[in-house]
């Protein structure tokens, strides 16, 4: 059954206030949880001022203490910016922490200014990610491991604390379209979190990183599950598209301005300054109804050859009102769609419905023996 979440980067305008802003997305997760989502992944940058959260251990910390069951993971924790050993041991304590509900995505990290400021050179932050999850993975396992990199030692290293969930939390791999994520996630038998949006171009990309992956798992002895294969989306929808269209005026040019300016995939290209009309041409994001958006999931479906999780990319493209007005109508509408929640209800009104004239007849003898019942009754007393 597909399941549905969120992909937390997060996004906000540069005239906002940080203190409020972490307080706001606190807020959402708490929001998603009561609506129902599965799952919420939280993401980490260090530069580049739109994307605000740096260490996404401690807000999923902070969340889990004000939410029921919503899981929560790292979407990603950039694995070549710190010691191995400190992120497992971390990563175990938030498993304990939030009683099973953290995941643990990593990534390279996604912006080459984040590396640069620490001294990294970007052209080896995928390597240094495949040395440091090679360590990690037994970590978490409650395995003894030695290793020695050019950016870090390990000697006969153990966690003091095993992991929560065993043998250890649920763990993805990040990936936009470079077929470096899903060798390693096929490697170590890993889900797949896919960030590349849903144009054509994107879906064929996905089906064949998910070849990729599918030929990796088997090489080591692993079985590739469309359950682990999670997919974001662009997205804000309200109850009509001209609704829609004119809600995302609040924020959607600033958006675009970041990802045409700073990030180094370039969502929106250079030149573009309407990212409003772009978005909907390109087929980068759905801006439309509850309808449009179970179009384009199907569609979705059938150009990726299916996956296990619809995450929602949180943005600030409408206003607050009308943002979670977008979470809940999607909630209310295109959720039960895919979970088979809308098919047993209508099954069981048109039943009712066919045999109506059948039911009143009976209600209404009912109501006639009754009546009759009372009379004798009354009749019998006063005789």
């Amino acid at each position: 059954m597909l399941r549905f979440g969120v992909f937390l980067a997060p996004f906000h305008a540069l005239n906002e206030n940080p203190t409020l802003l972490f307080e706001r997305d606190l807020e959402l997760i708490m929001l998603l949880d009561r609506l129902g989502y599965d799952e919420a992944w939280i993401g980490e940058h260090h530069s580049g001022g739109f994307e605000t959260i740096a260490a996404p251990e401690v807000f999923i910390a902070a969340a889990a203490r004000e939410t029921r069951r919503i899981r929560l993971g790292t979407g990603v924790k950039s694995l070549p910016y710190v010691h191995p050993f400190m992120v497992a041991d971390a990563m175990v304590q938030l498993d304990h922490m939030t009683r099973g509900r953290a995941m643990f995505g990593v990534g390279p990290g996604a912006l080459p200014s984040d590396a640069t400021q620490m001294g990294i050179d970007p052209r080896r932050t995928r390597r240094m990610m495949n040395e440091s999850l090679d360590v990690i993975i037994p970590l978490l396992e409650g395995e003894r491991v030695s290793a020695r990199t050019d950016w870090f030692t390990l000697d006969n290293a153990k966690l003091q604390h095993a992991s929560f969930t065993r043998p250890r939390m649920e763990m993805a791999v990040t990936t936009i379209r470079s077929p470096a994520g899903a060798l390693l996630a096929g490697r170590h038998g890993l889900g797949l979190l896919s960030l590349g949006g849903h144009s054509d171009e994107a879906l064929a990309a996905y089906a064949h990183n998910w070849g990729i992956y599918e030929e990796a798992a088997a090489a080591h002895g692993r079985v590739a599950d469309r359950a682990l294969f999670r997919i974001a989306v662009q997205m804000h929808i309200a109850d009509t598209r001209e609704q829609a269209m004119e809600d995302v005026r609040f924020g959607i040019d600033a958006w675009g301005g970041y990802a045409r300016d700073v990030l180094p995939n370039q969502t929106v290209p250079k030149g573009v300054t309407d990212t409003r009309t772009f978005i909907v041409e390109s087929g980068r994001g759905i801006i439309g109804t509850p309808d449009d958006a179970i179009r384009e999931i199907e569609r979705m479906q059938a150009g990726t050859g299916g996956f296990g999780v619809v995450l929602f990319m949180c943005h600030d493209w409408a206003d607050r009102d009308a943002t979670n007005r977008s979470y809940e109508l999607f909630a209310r509408h295109v959720v039960p769609h895919f979970q088979g929640q809308f098919t047993p209800r209508q099954a069981s009104y048109d039943e009712a419905a066919e045999r109506q004239p059948e039911f009143r007849a009976a209600a209404m003898e009912g109501v006639a023996a009754a009546k009759a019942e009372y009379e004798d009754k009354r009749k019998q007393k006063t005789g």
